[in-house]
């Protein structure tokens, strides 16, 4: 792989900080085994004070395995696809469907997370989807959307139901494909995936278990689905960012070039 050359000091210090946060995301998603080789992707807003009306976002460079991502290495493109900065790495067309759609039509959400994990992808493929059976699950349950798989996320025309089934909320299970969560920054969308790929883990186990499972009280679900709308509203995600920062400094701070 070609070193390349550090952009620190060559965009915008509002620019520079979404890539940090974004090549930290990308190790952070290495680090807890989530990641499918080189096969999904996460997204990031460029700060509209920044790209302006052209609204361009970064990915990850396709070919380099999430735990190589860094900073400078990340590519900048427009809503149609198209690289708005030198890159020698391509993009995934399918990566650039999905989030694109997401961060056109919802100005709110700077961070796009879509993921490929056996538990994630199990749960969707599950006819009742994700269940109130713990309190991870309770807890977003209430912001969830559906939308059924259509193959390879490869045609335009998706976007307009991808967009119609996600509508406000900012956790979605792409059915027999895998997970998504969105916030209005990488801090905020990690702490919603890393919630939802954990209550898939959970319902997948004790699914598993063989025995009778116990089913929450009346109106708990609701209770708790709206404890964790206020949770993720920033107040979590504010709250663990820097320490998750700490733990991918310690593994590699070589994500920051």
């Amino acid at each position: 792989m070609n070193i390349i050359p550090s952009l620190k000091g060559r965009v915008s210090a509002e620019e520079w900080q979404v890539r940090v946060d974004l090549a930290a995301t990308y190790r952070l998603v290495a680090m807890q085994g989530w990641d499918d080789m080189i096969f999904t992707h996460i997204s990031a807003r460029v700060p509209e004070s920044v790209s302006g009306p052209e609204h361009h976002f970064l990915i990850n460079p396709y070919g380099m395995l999430f735990d190589e991502i860094t900073a400078s290495s990340l590519v900048k493109i427009d809503m149609d696809g198209n690289k708005v900065q030198e890159s020698e790495y391509p993009v995934n067309p399918a990566g650039y469907v999905i989030p694109r759609a997401l961060h056109r039509a919802r100005p709110d959400l700077g961070c796009v997370i879509h993921l490929h994990t056996t538990d994630g992808v199990a749960v969707s493929a599950q006819e009742s989807g994700l269940l109130p059976l713990d309190q991870h699950a309770m807890m977003l349950i209430g912001d969830l959307a559906y939308h059924d798989y259509e193959g390879i996320a490869l045609d335009i025309d998706e976007r307009q139901r991808l967009v119609a089934d996600m509508g406000q909320r900012n956790f979605m299970m792409l059915r027999n494909h895998g997970t998504l969560a969105a916030g209005k920054n990488c801090a905020d969308a990690f702490l919603r995936i890393y919630y939802l790929e954990r209550a898939c883990a959970m319902q997948t186990k004790a699914l598993a278990g063989g025995v009778k499972l116990n089913v929450p009280n009346q109106g708990v679900p609701e209770k708790t689905a709206g404890q964790g709308e206020w949770a993720f509203a920033g107040y979590m995600g504010d709250l663990a960012w820097p320490a998750l920062l700490r733990k991918v400094e310690r593994s590699d701070p070589g994500f920051r070039m």
